[in-house]
Formats: structure tokens, C-alpha cells, sequence
């Protein structure tokens, strides 16, 4: 967990002395849908461009444009305010396109991730009933034919922006999975462009507003059959967007931001498309991390930010040290997600001069909660200081009304405008973790003299890999489903590559034999690729537990270390 500058920086300066001058303690956020961001800066910078993706680019204006027409398609496809609709998209300009043309027809979005299995798409909008579902040509595969099955489903296309040698074969991958996975009830094309068409017709309702509207259903794990989803307000949203621009110093139409973080998952869509819209930068978005793209990228558009998660940096560190690529033009990159090593930030910052923060948050909080100071008073092997606004405590782990002295390690709480409302249709979850407005983060935390906060360990037996959250209570689930396994607990292992990796111990039924292809084609059906496990042991006899039939996941770790 590191932070470093690569320019020159006080470190003996406390920050609180001078930083509190760059960022507020108290902002004033507008009471304001989310969509009012691409409406301001589409008012205040309609001809600069909002984003770059594969050689195309549109502008604020265009952005704003086309997210009023998505609103009218959906307002004529029945689309009333409260109503859902589901996004399964990869990161392109289309995602906040349609992202803000749902909240300007009043409705709330449903994220769904490309990642997911088709069961995980399918309980996702059964649990959340969306109505609409807008995807991806050859991602269409992933929706249901079963009763879930949302009543609608808009369809967008790659294919005119791609160039002539890449087309054939997404004509391919399109007809295969597009017209194999062709789902039942309407199907419609939807082009950005068409100004007619079937909803031109139909206006954007003006619907009452408050800060407290669900704006975003996030699932964030349990099993396949009930996932558990994070309900996000438009309050919380632009309150985590504003609390993130202001930290960055509140410049306005100067930036470049490097978009690969996922925006379907909330890390991404906050740091990068909605802070981004705060920031009125241009984003250069791509729809999956490559590490030869992402250079290319580097060289041509020269971003001035870069959020990221440490398996990225990892990554581009390798390949500038051997003489691949440049990261000049840099400022600042945050790092979140998984603890970011001292060793990793260092070189990094050596190779492109930028100051490297580590930032820490969860979904349950917009994400962001904390972020390192961009002014080189960060602190090594710290997440920083809370953000404005937002307050943070350590409690002891037995009892969260005591409070914690600074150097004490314990649960760390936060509050702030950006705490959810809760989770969708699950109150018993919801007070679990909500108290007074305190949201229990699971995770062991310290604090210094000076308010800086250090990440300990996890409270929970959450697997964090490549940035993705995995509970190994739903693989647990899902593996015990395959014929050959009797039982299984799944931990996370140190990898060097992804923070951590998903290990599965599996004890058989008796007279079997581990088949390892029969077991993988079954989880490439209910997993997504980040869930399923990287390491497989097949244990004899039983699996660790306590009396109360609890497998001992810390056993496991202990003897995999």
C-alpha cells in the first residue's frame, strides 16, 4: 500500500497546514439529477471532446445530444419514471450515452457486467425486474430465454467503427453469437444517430427529483439465485463524482483521462466516466485493459490520468523497463481496488514522473471513501485521507460505539453523502452494515496522529483479484452443484500478478475421479471468469470446520502460505 511522487514534494509538511486550501472540508453539492454533469459540461464545453474510442471521437454537445435521444427511445418503449433498465456493456461511449438517457426518462439503471455468466444475467434481472435490457450485438448471447427475460432489448454495433481488417471478424462473432443467442420478444437495433425512428416522437418526461432517487442497482455478490445488490442514489453519485473533482483540484476542460477501468463496475463508472463528466475531460475509453493497446493509447492521446487498479501498473512498469512504450504527459494516477505495494507505485512514478496515490472505497460508498493528497504529502503504505465531507473512525471490532485511539487497529466505519441507501430488497443486510449513517466496511484498519488511514487486513473472507470482488461463498455454491464434489472451500492466495488469486478445495464423492474438463466447461456456464478458480487442490477426506459446520477458511490460508 504505497504512495509516491515523482516530482519534487515536502514530506515533512503536514498536510494539514496548506491542503485544506486545494480541497474544501465542505463542499456545497447541488441538489441535482446525475445527468446534470453531462448537461453542464455539454453547456460549458459543448465542443470539446467528451471522448475518444477507436478513432472516433464525439463531443460534449454530441454526448448530450444522444443520451436526450436514448431518453425519448425509452420513454416510447413504455419507460416510465421508477421503471428499470439494464445495461450490459462493455466500456465504449455508448455506455454513458445510455447511462444518461435512463436517468433522463426517470429511470434507474441495472449494472450488469459482460464477465457474467448467463445464469448471473439472468438472476440479476429476475431480483431487479428490469424491463429493458440494452447490450452489446455479440454479447446478446448472455440474455436469457427464461421468464427473466426483459420485455425489450435495444442492441447496439461496433462494427462501422472498426477498421475494414477488424470488421470481418466481428461480422463473424456477431452472426455466431448474435444470432445464436437471439433472445425472445423485440429485439430492435439502436442507432445513435437516428434522429426519427420509432420514439422520435415522444418527449423526456420532466419528473420530480430528489437527491435520495435510486439511480444505480450494483450487484456486488451471493449466490446466483439471490445476488446481492447495492442500491445508489443520484445523491450519492454526483456527491462521489464532486468529492473526487474537488480533491483533483476542481480544473475544468484541461484534462485527459485514460478509461479502461470498467465502467459496469462502480471504481470505473465513478473515477473515470462520472468524474470525468465533473472534470469536463476527455476520455479516451477502451473497453478492456491490453497492455499494447494501452501504450498505444499512452503515446497517441497523452492522458493526464490515469485511474487504475495495481495489476495495470504492474503491467506497464514491466514493459517500460524493457524499452516498450512511454508515459510521458502523465500528472497522476490513483491506484484502488487492492493494496498497491511501495516497489510497484515507486516505479511507476520513476517512469512517468506522475505523483501515484493509493485510494481506497466500496461500493456500499459510491466507492471512493478515501484517497492519498495529490500535492506530494501523501504517506507511504497508507490509503490516504478521507474525502471531503466524509468521516472516518476505527471501533473495536466487538463493540462499534467505542471508537479507537489513533495507532489501534480495528473495523473501519466511514459517513458520508456518498454511503448507499442500501441493499436492494434485503433490509436485514442493510442494518447489518447501516447504523446511524456509519457504514461498517468489514476491513481492519489504523489511523495515525494525523488522520492518514492504513488498511490492515480483511475483516471479511472477501477475495480480491484484478480489482473484482469474489466471495467464496457463492463459488462454494456453485461448485458443490458439480456431480463429481462432495464438499469445497475457496480462499484467496497471494499471486503477484493479481494481488490475489481464487484457490478451490475440493473433497469428491467416493469412487470418483476429478475430471477437471467436465468441471470447467460447468463453471464456464454459471461463473464469471474472475469468480472461477485459478488453482484446484483435491484434498482426501474433509474439509477443515468448526462445530458450528463452518469451513475454516484462515486454516486453509495458513497452510496454503
Amino acid at each position: 500500500m504505497a504512495v509516491t511522487n515523482g516530482h519534487s514534494a515536502n514530506r515533512e509538511a503536514p498536510w494539514r497546514d496548506h491542503y485544506p486550501e486545494v480541497v474544501p472540508t465542505h463542499l456545497g453539492y447541488p441538489s441535482q439529477p446525475a445527468w446534470c454533469l453531462l448537461q453542464r459540461a455539454a453547456k460549458e464545453s459543448p465542443e470539446r471532446i467528451a471522448c475518444w474510442h477507436l478513432d472516433e471521437n464525439w463531443t460534449y454537445a454530441d454526448m448530450w445530444r444522444r443520451s436526450q435521444l436514448a431518453a425519448t427511445r425509452l420513454v416510447g418503449l413504455g419507460i416510465r419514471p421508477g421503471d428499470r433498465v439494464a445495461l450490459l456493456l462493455p466500456n465504449l461511449p455508448e455506455y454513458l450515452v445510455a447511462l444518461n438517457g435512463i436517468w433522463l426518462a426517470g429511470a434507474t439503471v441495472v449494472s450488469a457486467s459482460p464477465l457474467m455468466a448467463p445464469d448471473e444475467v439472468s438472476a440479476l434481472l429476475s431480483a431487479t425486474g428490469a424491463r429493458v435490457l440494452i447490450t452489446l450485438d455479440v454479447l446478446s448471447g448472455l440474455v436469457p430465454f427464461d421468464k427473466s427475460a426483459p420485455e425489450t432489448v435495444l442492441v447496439v454495433s461496433l462494427r462501422s467503427r472498426l477498421r475494414r481488417l477488424k470488421r470481418v471478424g466481428y461480422a463473424l462473432a456477431r452472426l455466431l453469437k448474435f444470432q445464436l443467442g437471439r433472445p425472445d420478444g423485440p429485439t430492435r437495433w439502436l442507432d445513435w444517430d437516428d434522429n426519427a425512428g420509432e420514439t422520435g416522437n415522444h418527449r423526456i418526461p420532466e419528473t420530480s427529483f430528489s437527491a435520495g432517487k435510486p439511480a444505480l442497482i450494483l450487484p456486488t455478490g451471493g449466490t446466483t439465485g439471490a445476488p446481492r445488490a447495492v442500491v445508489l442514489t443520484h445523491g450519492n453519485l454526483v456527491a462521489n463524482a464532486w468529492q473526487l473533482y474537488h480533491w483533483a483540484g476542481r480544473q475544468t476542460a484541461q484534462d485527459t483521462l485514460l478509461a479502461v477501468l470498467p465502467f459496469f463496475h462502480s471504481y470505473g463508472l465513478t473515477t473515470c466516466g462520472l468524474t470525468g463528466l465533473a472534470m469536463q475531460a476527455t476520455l479516451v475509453i477502451h473497453h478492456r485493459f491490453q497492455i499494447g493497446t494501452v501504450l498505444e493509447l499512452f503515446e497517441r492521446y497523452r492522458p493526464t490520468v490515469f485511474p487504475a487498479v495495481p495489476t495495470m501498473l504492474v503491467a506497464l512498469n514491466d514493459r517500460i523497463r524493457n524499452g516498450h512504450g512511454s508515459l510521458s504527459g502523465l500528472k497522476y494516477c490513483i491506484s484502488g481496488g487492492a493494496p498497491l505495494p511501495t516497489e510497484v507505485a515507486e516505479e511507476f512514478s520513476q517512469h512517468s514522473g506522475a505523483v501515484v496515490v493509493e485510494g481506497y472505497g466500496l461500493s456500499e460508498a459510491g466507492p471512493v471513501t478515501h484517497v492519498g493528497p495529490l500535492d506530494g504529502t501523501a504517506r507511504p503504505d497508507t490509503i490516504g485521507l478521507p474525502l471531503p465531507d466524509t468521516q472516518a473512525r476505527i471501533v473495536a471490532i466487538d463493540d462499534r460505539t467505542r471508537v479507537l485511539p489513533p495507532g489501534k487497529v480495528g473495523e473501519l466505519l466511514v459517513r458520508g453523502p456518498q454511503v448507499m441507501q442500501g441493499y436492494l430488497d434485503d433490509p436485514f443486510a442493510t442494518a447489518a452494515v447501516l447504523q446511524d449513517g456509519w457504514l461498517s466496511t468489514g476491513d481492519l484498519a489504523t489511523r495515525d496522529e494525523d488522520g492518514f488511514f492504513c488498511i490492515v487486513d480483511r475483516l471479511k473472507d472477501l477475495i480480491i483479484t484484478s480489482g473484482f470482488n469474489v466471495y467464496p461463498t457463492e463459488v462454494e455454491e456453485v461448485l458443490r452443484g458439480f456431480s463429481q464434489v462432495a464438499d469445497a472451500a475457496v480462499i484467496g492466495v497471494p499471486d503477484s500478478e493479481r494481488g490475489q488469486k481464487v484457490k478451490a478445495l475440493l473433497a469428491l464423492h467416493p469412487g470418483t475421479e476429478y475430471d477437471r474438463l467436465g468441471l470447467e466447461a460447468y463453471l464456464d456456464r454459471r461463473l464469471a471468469r474472475h469468480k472461477r478458480p485459478r488453482e484446484i487442490e483435491v484434498v482426501h477426506g474433509e474439509l477443515p470446520r468448526n462445530f458450528l459446520g463452518k469451513v475454516l477458511r484462515r486454516h486453509l490460508r495458513e497452510e496454503a502460505a
